[in-house]
């Protein structure tokens, strides 16, 4: 059994009222309660974070090794074009990780079209809607699979 860290950025408290025809009208809590019971039939813990603030990700991000995670799922919403600061902690602690976005990203406004994360993720998972999530578990999964 490994553990997984879903973090999820900046105005994600919202889903499900914020623009549902960008990102759908399911909630976050729908989300985290759908990622941790298919990490659980998948053999593994999930833990999720939402913060509206830089600083509280970047110690999440820092604190994961301590904590035992093995795998981090990153939904870093506004700051995916912004935060060279939480990509250095993502750098800092090596620990793999997938990004994740509810909207397709290179199908929006231009400044959208840049993720500071993209190149250092394991993968990238974008424009799915909420199933995007469940993706991700199961590819930290198999990733992890002896």
């Amino acid at each position: 059994m490994a553990r997984l860290l879903l973090l999820n950025g900046p105005n994600l408290n919202l889903l499900g009222s914020r623009e549902p025809d960008t990102y759908g009208s399911v909630t976050l809590a729908e989300i985290e309660s759908r990622a941790k019971a298919l990490a659980g039939q998948l053999g593994h813990e999930l833990r999720a974070e939402q913060s509206n603030a830089e600083h509280v990700l970047i110690e999440a991000v820092q604190r994961a090794p301590r904590d035992g995670v093995a795998f981090l799922i990153l939904n870093p919403g506004g700051l995916t074009h912004t935060s060279v600061a939480l990509r250095d902690a993502l750098l800092g602690v090596k620990l793999p990780f997938i990004e994740v976005h509810l909207s397709n990203t290179a199908a929006r406004e231009e400044f959208r079209h840049r993720s500071y994360f993209a190149d250092i993720a394991v993968g990238s998972i974008v424009g799915l809607g909420a199933i995007g999530y469940e993706l991700a578990v199961r590819a930290a999964a198999a990733r992890l699979a002896p």
